[in-house]
């Protein structure tokens, strides 16, 4: 007899969100023996695509197969020439909690109502049917290891799971605890957001690393054998603070890391709401900035390699003909451009831009699409490729299948991208060649910014007389889709 589900779900392997040698849990290795020993094999009747989604904490561009000539990515790499990159694929808010919840619903955030980190995601989704629990309804085994809804018990989502491992408890001593300091040698900032740690552990001892070897046990057979299976797999780092065990640290001197260089004068014509640092402040000094990018080249480098591991696994089950493969950044990340800007939080490229690596039998490989695609495009995408029914709840998304099959192909849809701000919200719209943002529906300044002359987004053509009829036209898509019911008139 194969476990029930409500036996499933009770098994919840809870671990730190920093480091220390966790052993699998008993409960999860009888479950395991159970299955294995009880699931007759995969029948012919049943060849559904499985689906492994990795989603990565904070994750920006910074990656060998987008051209960044630093960091060192060689698993990332080798899973991107197994399918499709999206060169230009944008999350709907560039901040964890509400941005997860857009794509694991499908849903913009003026349908989710959830535009921050203290919103859980049913809030306002009470009936909705998210990505992971409409696989599971549709006779999937679902698992989840790690952090993929955002974290905390009011964040997760049981319905949409069989079996949950959670990521949750203490950190452990690091080898060594890194803050910036000024000219008087005080810490400046002494937040984990500005943190970084050497770790003298092994990757299997991390939670990261114990993410990636519990995700390859469920690969490898720890489930039941007569179903597919959809697994998310929740990486932690690169989030803040930057931990990782201290060899990936190595390859990154920090005086070697670059910085960004920016045409003076470019902050002045920026709205003030578009920051998200105080520009009357000291900045990051140079040295520190470079020791924060370095420390954040390390974890993803980190990253890669638990990538890795699941890779393996694939690789030792034989099941890249039937697995369909997922890899996203939950949104981009600043390293200290637009004058100060660090973190997320921001319309800006940086931020609102994020990997999107898609994997599927029969599908093109090494494949590179230039169009203009959303994060809630994954939902719709993944019942398409695994031939599932359209599921009976609302999606806003479309399906990228089309583009799976031709990367080139023509595509016209822009991406939308939103960040709150205290009393208002900021939106953005892309296409391939614009990207316009307004803020407090214009009252606190718009930007715009044409991507095929101005790619870092220096140069603010918003009040350019020449510019009108694209800030209109711009204009016009926010209030028909992104913007509430109240902005749509």
């Amino acid at each position: 007899m194969i476990a029930s589900p409500k036996l499933t779900r009770s098994v919840q392997a809870r671990f730190g969100a920093f480091p220390r040698p966790w052993p699998l849990p008993v409960a999860f290795l009888c479950l395991a023996f159970m299955v294995n020993a009880a699931a007759p094999a995969l029948t012919a009747a049943d060849q559904r695509l499985n689906v492994v989604f990795i989603v990565a904490d904070d994750l920006n561009t910074a990656l060998g197969c987008y051209g960044n000539p630093i960091v060192k990515t060689p698993n990332i790499d080798r899973l991107a020439a197994r399918g499709v990159r999206f060169d230009r694929a944008y999350v709907q808010v560039a901040l964890c909690n509400p941005s997860r919840v857009s794509f694991l619903s499908g849903l913009r955030p003026s349908r989710t109502g959830v535009p921050d980190l203290k919103t859980p995601p049913r809030t306002h989704l009470a009936n909705h049917i998210f990505l992971p629990q409409y696989f599971r309804n549709s006779g999937y085994y679902s698992a989840m290891v790690g952090k993929v809804f955002h974290t905390g018990e009011a964040f997760e989502d049981p319905a949409s799971w069989d079996l949950e491992i959670r990521e949750w408890g203490k950190s452990p001593k690091p080898e060594e605890v890194l803050v910036g300091f000024d000219a008087k040698g005080l810490p400046w900032r002494t937040d984990h957001s500005w943190a970084w740690h050497k770790l003298k552990i092994p990757d299997a001892q991390t939670p990261d690393g114990t993410v990636a070897r519990k995700a390859a046990e469920i690969i490898g057979g720890a489930r039941p054998a007569d179903k597919p299976f959809f697994l998310g797999v929740g990486f932690r780092r690169p989030h803040s603070p930057y931990s990782a065990p201290s060899a990936y640290f190595d390859p990154y001197p920090p005086e070697k890391m670059p910085l960004p260089v920016e045409p003076p004068g470019h902050l002045e014509s920026i709205p003030r709401a578009a920051l998200t640092y105080d520009p009357d402040k000291p900045r990051v000094p140079p040295d520190r900035a470079r020791e924060m990018i370095a420390a954040y080249y390390a974890c993803i480098t980190f990253v890669d390699a638990q990538v890795g591991v699941i890779m393996d696994a694939l690789d030792r089950n034989h099941l890249w003909d039937r697995t369909v493969v997922v890899f996203i950044g939950d949104h981009g990340y600043h390293l200290g451009e637009h004058g100060n800007m660090w973190h997320k939080q921001s319309n800006f490229e940086e931020a609102a831009r994020a990997p999107m690596l898609i994997v599927a039998p029969g599908r093109t490989t090494n494949g590179v699409s230039p169009r203009t695609v959303e994060f809630i495009d994954l939902y719709p995408t993944l019942v398409e490729v695994a031939g599932l029914p359209v599921p009976p709840v609302e999606l806003q998304g479309v399906s990228l299948a089309p583009l799976l099959d031709d990367p080139q192909r023509s595509w016209d849809r822009p991406a939308f991208t939103e960040i709150q701000r205290t009393g208002f919200t900021g939106y953005s719209v892309r296409t391939e060649r614009w990207r316009y943002i307004e803020w407090d529906e214009g009252r606190q300044g718009t930007q715009l910014y044409d991507h095929d002359r101005d790619p870092k987004e220096y140069v603010n053509l918003a009040t350019d007389p020449a510019h009108a009829g694209t800030v209109k036209q711009l204009k016009r898509l926010i209030r028909r889709t992104a913007s509430p019911p109240a902005s749509q008139e």
